[in-house]
């Protein structure tokens, strides 16, 4: 599993002095939406600062409602001209008159609705969707310290699949480490390999038992081809559990690195768990120690793929006493 979702390295700058004055309410939304997509990506500010060059206080005034008030006169003009902002500023889902359509059909639909539309997109795309039998490739997601590694091993042995560790995979792609990944290419390049590999996966393995990285919903396209081709399960563990459990496993990196760590955690977990969500089946592994756990993975999975929950070896030893 990725090494980088809980690495998050110095404390962030604090509120700016104006921050607690009366503030615009677009402002406040987009800094919060920016807020949001940055925790969901496991980066701290300096990191996101870095990458879009600006300095770490103008990212900072952004994400408390002060930044650049010149966004407003986009605002002002959208709701002239009865157009979202969106439209001024060159998103794709304005680009054609089809696109705007499809946008106007969509707006306001609730999320069962939309998964639903995105699921018969996928089938007349010819890009996967729901069908009566499930995939035989399994794919644990969840935050680092979930249990995705351990329970993903236990549960290719029992079913007599191989078992996929992604992360690996993708520093195979790229002949280093992930972390090296990040610190010489950045997290865009992350993003290509981590694509490149579960595609490889996917093409080479029709079944498996697949560990991914934490950060892997953060890219909508790699997510929907792993929606696609995988039964999913979400292992879910509460943010302790993860820090825990990182912890225990030798990797003090997370606690000496920031004493912000456990917030930070939260918040990545907040931002992705909509993501995550998405999921086929969930395990919770904070509810169930870990032999627990994986007899409930154990159960989703062999009834998912209407397998007998009793090995033949069980039976043969039940029969003989």
């Amino acid at each position: 599993m990725s090494s980088t979702i809980l690495h998050l390295p110095g404390s962030e700058p604090s509120p700016p002095e104006d921050a607690g004055e009366a503030k615009n309410p677009f402002l406040v939304a987009l800094g919060e939406r920016v807020r949001a997509l940055r925790a969901r990506r496991g980066m701290t500010r300096k990191a996101t600062a870095q990458l879009a060059e600006v300095s770490e206080r103008h990212l900072a005034n952004l994400e408390y409602g002060v930044g650049n008030a010149s966004i407003l006169v986009l605002q002002q003009v959208a709701h002239a001209l009865q157009c979202p902002v969106a439209e001024l500023i060159g998103d794709v889902t304005t680009s054609t008159p089809e696109w705007l359509m499809l946008r106007e059909l969509l707006e306001g639909r609730d999320e069962n609705t939309l998964r639903r539309v995105r699921v018969t997109v996928g089938q007349m795309l010819g890009t996967g969707g729901s069908s009566e039998a499930r995939s035989p490739r399994i794919a644990l997601i969840g935050l680092r310290g979930a249990g995705k590694s351990t329970l993903g091993k236990m549960l290719a042995e029992d079913l007599g699949f191989p078992f996929v560790e992604l992360s690996r995979e993708i520093e195979q792609f790229a002949g280093c480490s992930a972390a090296e990944i990040q610190a010489l290419y950045g997290q865009n390049a992350y993003r290509r390999y981590e694509r490149r590999a579960l595609e490889e996966t996917i093409q080479i393995q029709s079944e498996a038992v697949i560990a991914t990285p934490g950060g892997l919903v953060s890219d909508a396209a790699t997510f929907n081809l792993l929606l696609a081709h995988c039964t999913t399960v979400w292992l879910q563990a509460e943010p302790e559990d993860h820090m825990r459990r990182v912890v225990a496993q030798g990797d003090m990196r997370p606690m000496a690195a920031s004493r912000e760590a456990m917030d930070d955690l939260k918040a990545i977990l907040a931002g992705r768990a909509a993501f995550y969500s998405k999921a086929d089946f969930r395990v919770d592994t904070s509810a169930r120690d870990l032999e627990e756990s994986f007899l409930e993975l154990r159960r989703i999975v062999r009834e998912a793929l209407q397998l007998p929950l009793e090995r033949a070896a069980d039976k043969n030893m039940h029969n003989s006493a």
